[in-house]
């Protein structure tokens, strides 16, 4: 691989991950199990404060 190849190809990577940092992020995977207890324990919190 040449000298200029190689200086394309790290502006290139630099230049990606400058804008992969500016980029929105994606909200964090919660599984599926998780959001089962979740919802179950929300649904828990509701019922208890609607008997109040």
């Amino acid at each position: 691989m040449n000298r200029q190849k190689k200086l394309q190809q790290l502006f290139k990577e630099k230049a990606k991950k400058a804008s992969a940092k500016l980029a929105p992020k994606k909200p964090k995977y919660i599984s599926k199990a998780d959001r089962l207890k979740l919802a179950a324990e929300s649904s828990q919190d509701s019922s208890v404060s609607a008997e109040s």
